[in-house]
């Protein structure tokens, strides 16, 4: 992690060493950014983005905390994310793929502590008029969504966040029963 948080309670910085230790799809690799300022008094981001010749999406997972709670969050940890994804038009085009992508947030998220989760799935459709009509169709989808960690351990959900981004750039899951090894971590 690029920012000092020395100061930070000790819940925070059991999350930034879940964090830093997680281990995630190697096809997907994780940068740190700047967080924003306003919404908690600590807050970390981090940036993902998937290369693979054939898949092409990006996103921010950021976490963040306020030792006294928030109201809305039901707790004192948020993970706040999005993810965007180009498909192809016979893809994007379905009109359950929204659902399905909903279905991959909570697989996702099936089996981690969690609570108060919400979010959209948003799909744009981009048709070529005119001078422009030559250009292929493209459709890209935005999944954003948020929740609520019960506790400091924050690896397992950024795990999720990254076979989200996977999933929705139409990168296959890993085979039941496989680890992924040390990828690119924050």
């Amino acid at each position: 992690m690029a920012r000092d948080f020395a100061e930070a309670p000790p819940a925070f910085r059991d999350a930034l060493t879940s964090l830093a230790r997680a281990r995630t799809r190697e096809d997907v690799t994780l940068t740190e950014s700047a967080a924003p300022a306003r919404i908690a008094p600590f807050a970390v981001a981090v940036n993902g983005e998937t290369h693979q010749d054939d898949a092409e999406a990006s996103g921010r997972f950021i976490l963040l905390h306020d030792p006294a709670g928030h109201d809305a969050w039901d707790g004192t940890f948020r993970v706040v994310s999005l993810v965007k994804a180009q498909v192809s038009p016979e893809v994007g085009g379905d009109d359950i793929w929204a659902d399905v992508a909903w279905s991959w947030v909570e697989d996702a998220l099936a089996d981690i502590p969690h609570r108060a989760l919400g979010g959209t799935v948003s799909k744009v459709l981009n048709r070529s008029f005119g001078e422009l009509a030559d250009r292929p169709q493209d459709v890209s989808v935005e999944v954003r969504v948020s929740w609520t960690p019960l506790d400091s351990d924050i690896e397992p959900h950024i795990r999720a966040w990254t076979e989200l981004l996977a999933e929705c750039a139409g990168i296959p899951p890993l085979p039941e029963g496989v680890t992924m090894l040390p990828g690119s971590n924050v």
